[in-house]
């Protein structure tokens, strides 16, 4: 199997025709959470290896809005996209629409 059949193969089209699983969506949270997370790991450091040499206000300020940024980045990496599948979308295979309907408590299944 060459490699463009394996990624096609892990890259497959979710059941509804919609966008892969494990495409853009991901990629997009991923690269913006490890952008954000750099973020704050580069604004603590330098805070504490080079700016409170000039001045431990200026330090303490940029440890404050490292604080905040990992909220914010969990936020952002779980944030639901206009394209993404939610959890309880219907996902166009009928017979599995059905059995997830019944887990969920939604269509009670009679033998």
């Amino acid at each position: 199997m060459d490699r463009g059949a394996a990624l096609r193969a892990v890259h497959s089209p979710c059941p509804g025709g919609g966008r892969p699983y494990a495409g853009d969506m991901y990629a997009r949270r991923r690269r913006a959470y490890f952008l954000l997370m750099g973020g704050c790991l580069f604004l603590f450091v330098s805070a504490w290896s080079f700016v409170r040499l000039f001045s431990v206000e200026a330090a303490v300020a940029l440890c404050v809005v490292a604080m905040v940024i990992p909220p914010i980045a969990a936020m952002v990496a779980n944030r639901r996209g206009p394209d993404d599948r939610w959890w309880d979308d219907p996902s166009g295979d009928p017979k599995s629409d059905e059995w997830w309907d019944e887990l969920d408590g939604k269509r009670r299944h009679e033998d």
